[in-house]
C-alpha cells in the first residue's frame, strides 16, 4: 500500500435516525477538526437569535467525543433541552490513488469500505417521547444546582448571548463542580451531630 494515497474519503448519506424532525432542522455535522467554539457560536446563534426548537449535532469516528462536548457545552447554555441520543454504525468510503502504477498491474484506484461508529444526538426545547430508545430528561436546574449556590450558576453567562466570549475548555467548568457537590458538609457542628439523629438512616 506505500504507493496509494488516499484522494478522498465520503460518507454513506443515511437519513436522521429520528423521527417527526421539522423540515428546517439545522444538523451540526461536527468534524475532527471542527473548532467547538466556532461549532457552538452557530449552534447557540441558530437557538437563541433564530429560535429554532431543535438542533441535531451528528459526528462520527474520531469526531464522536467533540460531538458529545459540544451537546454537554450546549445543554449547560441554554438548560431546559430534552435529549435524545443515537448510536450507530457508518460506513465511510476511502479512495486511494495508486501513485505508482506498474503497467499491466493492478487498478489505479483502491476503494475501502470502513464502518465507523457514528453518534446523532437531537437537542430539542420542546418535550419529546420519553419512551423510545436514548431518551434523556433536562437535567433539573434545582435540587442539585440550587447546592451549586445561584451565584456559580447564574454567573457562567446564561443571561448573557454567550456569543462573544470563548467557551471555557469543558473539563474545567464540570471539575469544579463536582468538587463543590463532593465538599461534606460538616460545618454544621460536629459536637451535635451525635445528638442529633444521623440523616443517613
Amino acid at each position: 500500500m506505500e504507493n496509494f494515497r488516499k484522494v478522498r474519503t465520503s460518507e454513506e448519506e443515511t437519513p436522521l435516525p429520528f423521527s417527526d424532525l421539522p423540515p428546517d432542522v439545522v444538523e451540526m455535522k461536527v468534524k475532527e477538526g471542527s473548532k467547538i467554539r466556532n461549532l457552538m457560536n452557530f449552534a447557540m446563534a441558530q437557538m437563541e437569535l433564530k429560535g429554532s426548537r431543535q438542533i441535531i449535532f451528528s459526528g462520527c469516528g474520531r469526531a464522536v467525543t467533540k460531538t458529545i462536548t459540544c451537546v454537554e457545552i450546549m445543554k449547560r447554555k441554554l438548560g431546559g433541552l430534552h435529549q435524545v441520543t443515537k448510536v450507530r454504525y457508518k460506513t465511510l468510503l476511502e479512495v486511494w490513488e495508486n501513485q505508482d502504477p506498474l503497467p499491466g498491474g493492478p487498478a489505479q484506484n483502491l476503494t475501502v469500505h470502513k464502518n465507523v461508529p457514528s453518534i446523532c444526538i437531537l437537542l430539542s426545547r420542546d418535550p419529546l417521547d420519553p419512551n423510545q430508545t436514548g431518551y434523556q430528561p433536562p437535567e433539573p436546574r434545582h435540587g442539585l444546582g440550587s447546592q451549586l449556590g445561584e451565584a456559580g450558576e447564574d454567573t457562567s453567562g446564561s443571561t448573557t448571548k454567550g456569543l462573544k466570549r470563548p467557551l471555557p475548555p469543558p473539563g474545567k467548568e464540570l471539575l469544579t463542580k463536582k468538587l463543590q457537590v463532593q465538599v461534606p458538609d460538616r460545618p454544621r457542628g460536629s459536637g451535635t451531630t451525635d445528638r442529633q439523629p444521623d440523616h443517613h438512616h
